[in-house]
Protein backbone atom coordinates (compact mmCIF):
# COMPACT_ATOMS: atom_id res chain seq x y z
CA UNK A 1 0.00 0.00 0.00
CA UNK A 2 1.33 3.42 -0.96
CA UNK A 3 2.35 5.63 1.96
CA UNK A 4 -0.13 8.44 2.43
CA UNK A 5 1.68 11.74 2.83
CA UNK A 6 0.26 15.20 3.37
CA UNK A 7 2.27 18.42 3.30
CA UNK A 8 0.91 21.38 5.29
CA UNK A 9 1.99 24.76 3.92
CA UNK A 10 1.69 28.01 5.92
CA UNK A 11 3.83 31.14 5.72
CA UNK A 12 3.49 31.53 9.48
CA UNK A 13 3.85 29.37 12.59
CA UNK A 14 1.33 26.54 12.09
CA UNK A 15 1.19 25.94 15.85
CA UNK A 16 -0.71 29.23 16.18
CA UNK A 17 -3.69 27.51 14.54
CA UNK A 18 -5.26 24.79 16.70
CA UNK A 19 -7.27 23.29 13.79
CA UNK A 20 -4.00 22.40 12.08
CA UNK A 21 -2.81 20.61 15.20
CA UNK A 22 -6.10 18.72 15.48
CA UNK A 23 -6.35 17.66 11.83
CA UNK A 24 -2.70 16.62 11.59
CA UNK A 25 -2.90 14.50 14.74
CA UNK A 26 -6.07 12.80 13.56
CA UNK A 27 -4.46 12.01 10.21
CA UNK A 28 -1.23 10.81 11.83
CA UNK A 29 -3.29 8.54 14.09
CA UNK A 30 -4.82 7.07 10.91
CA UNK A 31 -1.35 6.26 9.56
CA UNK A 32 -0.63 9.33 7.43
CA UNK A 33 2.85 10.85 7.32
CA UNK A 34 2.52 14.57 8.02
CA UNK A 35 5.03 17.29 7.28
CA UNK A 36 4.59 20.98 8.14
CA UNK A 37 6.55 23.69 6.37
CA UNK A 38 6.09 26.97 8.20
CA UNK A 39 7.92 30.00 9.53
CA UNK A 40 8.42 31.87 12.74
CA UNK A 41 5.76 34.37 13.82
CA UNK A 42 5.80 37.61 15.79
CA UNK A 43 4.43 36.97 19.29
CA UNK A 44 3.55 33.35 18.57
CA UNK A 45 7.05 32.08 17.80
CA UNK A 46 7.24 29.95 20.96
CA UNK A 47 4.08 27.97 20.16
CA UNK A 48 4.68 24.38 19.14
CA UNK A 49 2.90 21.10 18.46
CA UNK A 50 3.20 18.15 20.81
CA UNK A 51 5.60 15.45 19.65
CA UNK A 52 3.96 12.81 17.46
CA UNK A 53 5.87 10.05 15.60
CA UNK A 54 3.89 10.69 12.41
CA UNK A 55 4.30 14.49 12.38
CA UNK A 56 7.34 16.59 11.55
CA UNK A 57 7.47 20.39 11.66
CA UNK A 58 10.12 22.42 9.85
CA UNK A 59 10.23 26.22 10.02
CA UNK A 60 12.35 29.01 8.63
CA UNK A 61 13.00 31.99 10.94
CA UNK A 62 10.61 34.92 11.18
CA UNK A 63 11.66 38.07 9.34
CA UNK A 64 10.41 41.58 10.02
CA UNK A 65 8.71 43.47 7.24
CA UNK A 66 11.01 44.76 4.54
CA UNK A 67 13.35 43.33 1.94
CA UNK A 68 14.47 40.49 4.22
CA UNK A 69 10.88 39.27 4.51
CA UNK A 70 10.40 39.48 0.73
CA UNK A 71 13.56 37.44 0.19
CA UNK A 72 12.42 34.94 2.83
CA UNK A 73 9.07 34.58 1.06
CA UNK A 74 10.68 33.75 -2.27
CA UNK A 75 13.04 31.31 -0.54
CA UNK A 76 10.08 29.75 1.25
CA UNK A 77 8.23 29.00 -1.99
CA UNK A 78 11.34 27.41 -3.50
CA UNK A 79 11.77 25.44 -0.26
CA UNK A 80 8.23 24.07 -0.53
CA UNK A 81 8.68 23.01 -4.16
CA UNK A 82 11.95 21.31 -3.23
CA UNK A 83 10.20 19.29 -0.54
CA UNK A 84 7.50 18.23 -3.01
CA UNK A 85 10.21 16.94 -5.32
CA UNK A 86 12.04 15.02 -2.58
CA UNK A 87 9.27 13.99 -0.18
CA UNK A 88 6.57 13.34 -2.80
CA UNK A 89 3.37 14.03 -0.85
CA UNK A 90 0.00 12.99 -2.24
CA UNK A 91 -1.81 16.01 -0.77
CA UNK A 92 -1.02 19.67 -0.11
CA UNK A 93 -2.89 21.35 2.75
CA UNK A 94 -2.56 25.12 2.28
CA UNK A 95 -4.11 27.29 4.98
CA UNK A 96 -2.77 30.78 4.57
CA UNK A 97 -3.26 33.52 1.97
CA UNK A 98 0.53 33.66 1.54
CA UNK A 99 0.53 29.94 0.74
CA UNK A 100 -1.88 30.41 -2.18
CA UNK A 101 0.73 31.13 -4.88
CA UNK A 102 2.79 28.01 -4.30
CA UNK A 103 -0.34 25.89 -3.74
CA UNK A 104 -1.81 27.18 -7.01
CA UNK A 105 1.44 26.31 -8.78
CA UNK A 106 1.49 22.82 -7.25
CA UNK A 107 -2.12 22.10 -8.14
CA UNK A 108 -0.92 21.44 -11.70
CA UNK A 109 1.63 18.89 -10.44
CA UNK A 110 0.73 15.41 -11.75
CA UNK A 111 -0.76 13.20 -9.03
CA UNK A 112 -0.82 15.97 -6.41
CA UNK A 113 -4.09 17.10 -4.87
CA UNK A 114 -4.76 20.25 -2.86
CA UNK A 115 -6.95 21.38 0.03
CA UNK A 116 -7.24 25.09 0.77
CA UNK A 117 -8.24 26.00 4.35
CA UNK A 118 -9.00 29.68 4.86
CA UNK A 119 -8.94 30.60 8.56
CA UNK A 120 -9.81 34.27 8.00
CA UNK A 121 -11.26 35.99 4.97
CA UNK A 122 -8.74 38.47 3.51
CA UNK A 123 -9.78 42.07 4.20
CA UNK A 124 -7.64 44.93 2.95
CA UNK A 125 -8.48 48.62 2.93
CA UNK A 126 -5.58 49.25 0.56
CA UNK A 127 -4.17 46.47 -1.59
CA UNK A 128 -0.63 46.67 -2.96
CA UNK A 129 0.38 44.97 -6.18
CA UNK A 130 1.70 42.05 -4.11
CA UNK A 131 -1.59 41.67 -2.24
CA UNK A 132 -3.55 41.82 -5.49
CA UNK A 133 -1.34 39.04 -6.80
CA UNK A 134 -2.01 36.95 -3.70
CA UNK A 135 -5.75 37.49 -4.12
CA UNK A 136 -5.50 36.54 -7.80
CA UNK A 137 -3.81 33.24 -6.95
CA UNK A 138 -6.34 32.63 -4.15
CA UNK A 139 -9.21 32.95 -6.64
CA UNK A 140 -7.60 30.52 -9.05
CA UNK A 141 -6.66 28.09 -6.33
CA UNK A 142 -10.28 28.04 -5.14
CA UNK A 143 -11.48 27.13 -8.63
CA UNK A 144 -9.17 24.09 -8.85
CA UNK A 145 -8.70 22.86 -5.27
CA UNK A 146 -10.15 19.46 -4.45
CA UNK A 147 -11.72 20.98 -1.34
CA UNK A 148 -11.96 24.42 0.27
CA UNK A 149 -12.44 24.49 4.05
CA UNK A 150 -14.10 27.52 5.67
CA UNK A 151 -14.82 27.81 9.44
CA UNK A 152 -18.10 29.75 9.17
CA UNK A 153 -21.32 29.29 7.21
CA UNK A 154 -21.54 33.00 6.38
CA UNK A 155 -17.93 33.05 5.22
CA UNK A 156 -18.47 29.90 3.16
CA UNK A 157 -21.46 31.43 1.41
CA UNK A 158 -19.51 34.58 0.57
CA UNK A 159 -16.49 32.51 -0.53
CA UNK A 160 -18.68 30.42 -2.86
CA UNK A 161 -20.49 33.47 -4.22
CA UNK A 162 -17.34 35.47 -4.98
CA UNK A 163 -14.93 32.73 -6.08
CA UNK A 164 -17.18 29.93 -7.45
CA UNK A 165 -14.94 27.09 -6.23
CA UNK A 166 -14.80 23.73 -7.98
CA UNK A 167 -16.74 22.11 -5.11
CA UNK A 168 -19.00 23.63 -2.41
CA UNK A 169 -16.84 24.70 0.55
CA UNK A 170 -16.86 22.47 3.63
CA UNK A 171 -17.79 24.32 6.81
CA UNK A 172 -15.52 23.07 9.61
CA UNK A 173 -15.74 24.79 12.97
CA UNK A 174 -12.57 25.29 15.00
CA UNK A 175 -13.49 22.90 17.77
CA UNK A 176 -11.10 21.01 20.10
CA UNK A 177 -10.50 17.29 20.02
CA UNK A 178 -12.53 15.05 22.30
CA UNK A 179 -9.38 14.15 24.18
CA UNK A 180 -9.07 17.73 25.46
CA UNK A 181 -12.46 17.51 27.11
CA UNK A 182 -11.72 14.00 28.35
CA UNK A 183 -8.53 14.95 30.19
CA UNK A 184 -9.61 18.33 31.54
CA UNK A 185 -10.44 17.91 35.24
CA UNK A 186 -13.43 19.56 36.86
CA UNK A 187 -12.96 23.18 37.82
CA UNK A 188 -12.13 23.48 41.49
CA UNK A 189 -14.36 24.99 44.12
CA UNK A 190 -12.49 27.93 45.52
CA UNK A 191 -12.89 31.18 47.36
CA UNK A 192 -11.80 33.02 44.20
CA UNK A 193 -13.22 33.10 40.66
CA UNK A 194 -10.69 33.26 37.85
CA UNK A 195 -11.89 34.71 34.54
CA UNK A 196 -9.73 33.35 31.73
CA UNK A 197 -8.77 35.03 28.46
CA UNK A 198 -6.73 33.06 25.96
CA UNK A 199 -5.52 34.08 22.52
CA UNK A 200 -4.02 37.03 20.70
CA UNK A 201 -4.06 40.03 23.05
CA UNK A 202 -5.67 42.86 21.11
CA UNK A 203 -8.06 45.65 22.20
CA UNK A 204 -11.04 44.29 20.26
CA UNK A 205 -10.86 40.87 21.98
CA UNK A 206 -9.72 41.97 25.45
CA UNK A 207 -10.93 45.57 25.92
CA UNK A 208 -9.86 47.74 28.84
CA UNK A 209 -13.46 47.63 30.06
CA UNK A 210 -12.78 44.10 31.35
CA UNK A 211 -10.15 45.49 33.72
CA UNK A 212 -12.47 48.35 34.66
CA UNK A 213 -15.21 45.83 35.49
CA UNK A 214 -12.98 44.31 38.19
CA UNK A 215 -13.32 47.54 40.20
CA UNK A 216 -17.07 46.87 40.43
CA UNK A 217 -16.68 43.28 41.64
CA UNK A 218 -15.54 41.52 44.81
CA UNK A 219 -11.77 41.26 45.21
CA UNK A 220 -12.05 37.50 44.77
CA UNK A 221 -12.95 37.92 41.08
CA UNK A 222 -9.71 37.93 39.09
CA UNK A 223 -8.52 37.98 35.47
CA UNK A 224 -5.95 35.59 34.01
CA UNK A 225 -4.59 36.48 30.55
CA UNK A 226 -2.86 33.83 28.44
CA UNK A 227 -1.58 34.72 25.00
CA UNK A 228 0.61 36.95 22.92
CA UNK A 229 0.67 40.34 21.26
CA UNK A 230 0.28 40.71 17.51
CA UNK A 231 2.19 43.00 15.18
CA UNK A 232 -0.76 45.40 15.11
CA UNK A 233 -1.12 45.55 18.91
CA UNK A 234 2.45 45.80 20.16
CA UNK A 235 2.59 47.23 23.68
CA UNK A 236 -1.02 46.47 24.51
CA UNK A 237 -0.13 44.13 27.38
CA UNK A 238 1.81 46.94 29.07
CA UNK A 239 -1.12 49.27 28.50
CA UNK A 240 -3.46 46.72 30.05
CA UNK A 241 -1.29 46.23 33.12
CA UNK A 242 -0.72 49.99 33.56
CA UNK A 243 -4.47 50.55 33.46
CA UNK A 244 -4.98 47.84 36.07
CA UNK A 245 -2.40 49.55 38.30
CA UNK A 246 -4.08 52.94 37.85
CA UNK A 247 -7.41 51.43 38.92
CA UNK A 248 -5.86 49.63 41.88
CA UNK A 249 -6.56 46.10 40.64
CA UNK A 250 -3.08 45.12 39.39
CA UNK A 251 -2.91 42.33 41.99
CA UNK A 252 -6.06 40.82 40.45
CA UNK A 253 -4.75 40.67 36.86
CA UNK A 254 -2.29 37.94 35.94
CA UNK A 255 -0.49 37.86 32.59
CA UNK A 256 0.81 34.36 31.94
CA UNK A 257 2.15 35.03 28.44
CA UNK A 258 2.16 32.61 25.53
CA UNK A 259 1.82 28.95 26.51
CA UNK A 260 3.83 26.82 24.05
CA UNK A 261 1.51 23.81 23.90
CA UNK A 262 -2.20 23.21 24.34
CA UNK A 263 -1.71 20.59 27.06
CA UNK A 264 -0.39 23.32 29.35
CA UNK A 265 -3.26 25.60 28.40
CA UNK A 266 -5.72 22.90 29.41
CA UNK A 267 -4.14 22.72 32.85
CA UNK A 268 -4.42 26.49 33.23
CA UNK A 269 -8.06 26.44 32.14
CA UNK A 270 -8.78 23.67 34.63
CA UNK A 271 -8.00 26.12 37.42
CA UNK A 272 -10.27 28.86 36.07
CA UNK A 273 -14.03 29.31 36.22
CA UNK A 274 -15.30 31.54 33.37
CA UNK A 275 -14.02 31.98 29.80
CA UNK A 276 -13.95 35.35 28.03
CA UNK A 277 -15.00 35.30 24.38
CA UNK A 278 -15.66 38.92 23.48
CA UNK A 279 -15.97 40.64 20.11
CA UNK A 280 -17.21 44.13 19.22
CA UNK A 281 -21.00 44.33 18.95
CA UNK A 282 -20.76 46.96 16.23
CA UNK A 283 -18.35 47.41 13.37
CA UNK A 284 -17.77 46.49 9.76
CA UNK A 285 -15.01 43.87 10.02
CA UNK A 286 -16.46 40.85 8.23
CA UNK A 287 -14.28 38.39 10.14
CA UNK A 288 -15.24 39.73 13.56
CA UNK A 289 -18.92 39.67 12.59
CA UNK A 290 -18.68 35.98 11.66
CA UNK A 291 -16.67 34.48 14.52
CA UNK A 292 -19.03 31.70 15.62
CA UNK A 293 -17.14 28.70 14.30
CA UNK A 294 -13.82 30.39 13.49
CA UNK A 295 -13.14 31.35 17.12
CA UNK A 296 -11.34 28.62 19.04
CA UNK A 297 -12.02 30.30 22.38
CA UNK A 298 -15.60 29.30 23.21
CA UNK A 299 -15.15 25.65 22.33
CA UNK A 300 -11.82 25.44 24.15
CA UNK A 301 -13.30 26.99 27.28
CA UNK A 302 -16.33 24.71 27.19
CA UNK A 303 -14.12 21.64 26.72
CA UNK A 304 -12.65 22.46 30.13
CA UNK A 305 -16.03 23.10 31.75
CA UNK A 306 -15.83 26.91 31.71
CA UNK A 307 -19.11 28.71 30.92
CA UNK A 308 -18.73 31.67 28.59
CA UNK A 309 -18.90 35.41 28.92
CA UNK A 310 -19.77 36.30 25.32
CA UNK A 311 -20.73 39.44 23.47
CA UNK A 312 -24.37 40.44 23.11
CA UNK A 313 -24.56 39.39 19.47
CA UNK A 314 -27.54 37.54 18.00
CA UNK A 315 -25.61 34.55 16.65
CA UNK A 316 -23.55 34.14 19.82
CA UNK A 317 -26.67 34.20 21.96
CA UNK A 318 -28.39 31.68 19.70
CA UNK A 319 -25.49 29.21 19.72
CA UNK A 320 -24.08 29.62 23.23
CA UNK A 321 -26.35 31.61 25.54
CA UNK A 322 -29.85 30.32 24.80
CA UNK A 323 -28.83 26.63 25.15
CA UNK A 324 -27.33 27.50 28.56
CA UNK A 325 -23.57 27.45 27.96
CA UNK A 326 -22.89 31.07 28.84
CA UNK A 327 -24.11 34.62 29.37
CA UNK A 328 -23.87 37.73 27.19
CA UNK A 329 -22.77 41.29 27.88
CA UNK A 330 -21.84 44.50 26.12
CA UNK A 331 -18.02 44.37 25.89
CA UNK A 332 -17.83 48.16 25.60
CA UNK A 333 -19.64 48.65 28.93
CA UNK A 334 -17.76 47.85 32.15
CA UNK A 335 -20.99 47.78 34.16
CA UNK A 336 -22.52 45.22 31.78
CA UNK A 337 -19.43 43.01 32.09
CA UNK A 338 -19.42 43.38 35.87
CA UNK A 339 -23.12 42.55 36.20
CA UNK A 340 -22.68 39.32 34.24
CA UNK A 341 -19.59 38.27 36.16
CA UNK A 342 -21.37 39.11 39.41
CA UNK A 343 -24.11 36.64 38.51
CA UNK A 344 -21.47 33.95 37.98
CA UNK A 345 -19.89 34.81 41.34
CA UNK A 346 -23.23 34.72 43.15
CA UNK A 347 -24.35 31.44 41.54
CA UNK A 348 -21.43 28.99 41.62
CA UNK A 349 -23.61 25.88 41.34
CA UNK A 350 -25.40 27.19 38.25
CA UNK A 351 -22.06 28.33 36.85
CA UNK A 352 -20.65 24.82 37.17
CA UNK A 353 -23.79 23.29 35.63
CA UNK A 354 -23.48 25.56 32.60
CA UNK A 355 -19.84 24.57 32.14
CA UNK A 356 -20.67 20.89 32.49
CA UNK A 357 -23.42 21.15 29.88
CA UNK A 358 -21.01 22.88 27.50
CA UNK A 359 -18.38 20.21 28.03
CA UNK A 360 -20.92 17.51 27.21
CA UNK A 361 -21.82 19.36 23.99
CA UNK A 362 -18.15 19.38 23.03
CA UNK A 363 -17.91 15.63 23.56
CA UNK A 364 -21.07 14.93 21.56
CA UNK A 365 -20.82 17.36 18.63
CA UNK A 366 -18.50 20.34 19.03
CA UNK A 367 -15.30 18.35 18.54
CA UNK A 368 -12.83 18.17 15.65
CA UNK A 369 -13.41 14.45 15.13
CA UNK A 370 -16.96 15.34 14.07
CA UNK A 371 -16.11 18.56 12.26
CA UNK A 372 -13.34 17.09 10.11
CA UNK A 373 -15.51 14.39 8.50
CA UNK A 374 -15.89 16.28 5.16
CA UNK A 375 -12.10 16.66 4.96
CA UNK A 376 -11.51 12.98 5.67
CA UNK A 377 -14.04 12.07 2.97
CA UNK A 378 -12.14 14.21 0.45
CA UNK A 379 -8.79 12.74 1.44
CA UNK A 380 -10.11 9.19 1.09
CA UNK A 381 -11.86 9.82 -2.22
Amino acid sequence: MQTRRILYVQFTNPAAYPPLEHSSQLLADLGWQVLFLGTGAFGADSLSFPIHPGIEVRRIPYQNRGWRQKFAYIAYMVWVVGHVLRWRPTWIYASDLFACPVAWFLIYWPGLRVIYHEHDAPTFTEASMFIRWLMWTRARLAKRADLCVIPSQQRAERFARELTPLHPPAVVWNCPRKSEADVCPANPDADVMWVLYNGSIVPSRLPLTVVEALTLLPAAVRLRVVGYETVGAQGYVDQLMRYAAELGVADRVEHVGAVPQRQSLIQIAANCHVGLSLFPVSGSDFNELTMVGPSNKPFGYLACGLPLLASDLAEWKEIFVEPGYGLACDPADAQSIAATLRWYWDNPAKRRAMGTAGRERVLSAWNYETQIIPVLQALQS
